[in-house]
């Protein structure tokens, strides 16, 4: 009787354990925004931005980052906005909650969605700033090598340099970022400067290299990293950075969904015979602010095609994020 009574009870349990190892019906996941237009953005892309005001005589610059599901990074920069009064040093940071359409943080400010921080029931105090590089739009000189005019793809192939791009030719003279790095059909050989324009999607969720991945690579050797690094510390492998090589000077990444420039000058580096005797240079300006101030550059960063006493192509990276280019040109040095 005892026997039979055991037995019993193991097949109850071995028979709980069974149920228990079942997977459970998990909670759905919440779709990532990954936003081309603001349109499709989501709630909290009204409130991530810049925004400028003043305590007493000291000027404050604020930015504010989208961290996804109402949640928000927050820095207040004693001096100003970067490139504009911020010494690079002096911030408070905080972090900031969607709640009945206001975000809330350090207690009593808030944020509201016509692009204002106040106090407690003062009036506001900052208010939201769109900044425009002074380089947007500029327009290639005469003799420059037009990579890209919006009009097609001809300039571009895929890496095994004769297959047509795949990237998305828009109706409003954009380039999207689809199906693989594409390389530029005009080789440089010596130094030249170049003018990009690109805008980085809004993808709130994602963080580090997996946030508006890009690249620019200077004669398919040397990437000028592309990335969402907006109000981030400014390192080698964020945007403006010579990636693993040189960090910014100063972190001029504007929010994204806003048009961005760079306008880079690069010497290129000297050989005699296979022996190399200078390294390359550059020099680059980000939203019009320098930098990259004539920086070294010792080597190749990741996936750049070795050094050698022989031209090749600009090369735009896809690393699984639809950023957006338009405007491409080069003017080659003497």
């Amino acid at each position: 009787m005892k026997t039979w009574i055991a037995a019993a009870l193991l097949v109850g349990l071995t028979a709980l354990a069974a149920a228990d190892d079942k997977p459970k019906d998990k909670a759905p996941k919440k779709p990532q925004i990954v936003a081309t237009d603001p349109a499709q953005a989501g709630p909290d892309f009204a409130f991530q931005g810049e925004y400028e005001g003043k305590r007493g005589d000291l000027k404050i610059g604020v930015q504010v980052i989208a961290e996804g599901d109402g949640q928000f990074a927050i820095r207040a920069l004693r001096g100003g906005l970067p490139g504009e009064g911020w010494d690079g040093k002096e911030q408070k940071q905080f972090k900031g909650k969607l709640e009945d359409g206001k975000v809330r943080f350090d207690e009593d400010k808030v944020i509201t969605a016509d692009g204002k921080i106040s106090r407690g029931d003062e009036p506001a105090a900052m208010v939201k700033v769109t900044r425009k590089s002074a380089t947007e739009g500029a327009k290639p000189p005469e003799g420059a090598i037009v990579m890209f005019d919006g009009k097609s793809l001809d300039g571009w192939t895929k890496m095994d340099r004769k297959s047509p791009p795949s990237w998305t030719l828009r109706d409003d003279g954009v380039m999207q970022v689809k199906g693989g790095d594409i390389l530029s059909k005009h080789k440089f050989g010596g130094s030249f400067t170049l003018h990009v324009e690109f805008m980085l999607p809004f993808m709130p969720s994602a963080r580090g290299q997996g946030r508006a991945n890009s690249g620019v690579y200077l004669q398919n050797r040397y990437e000028l990293q592309v990335l969402d690094s907006f109000a981030l510390k400014g390192l080698n492998n964020e945007c403006g950075g010579f990636y693993t090589l040189h960090a910014p000077s100063v972190n001029m990444c504007y929010p994204p969904l806003q048009w961005q420039t760079y306008d880079i000058d690069f010497t290129a580096a000297k050989f005699e015979g296979d022996k190399k005797v200078a390294n390359a240079r550059s020099t680059v300006k980000h939203n019009g602010v320098l930098i990259q101030d004539n920086v070294e550059l010792k080597g190749i960063t990741g996936g750049g095609v070795p050094e050698a006493d022989s031209p090749d192509g600009i090369r735009l990276q896809d690393h699984g994020n639809p950023l957006m280019y338009r405007n491409i040109w080069a003017v080659e040095k003497k």
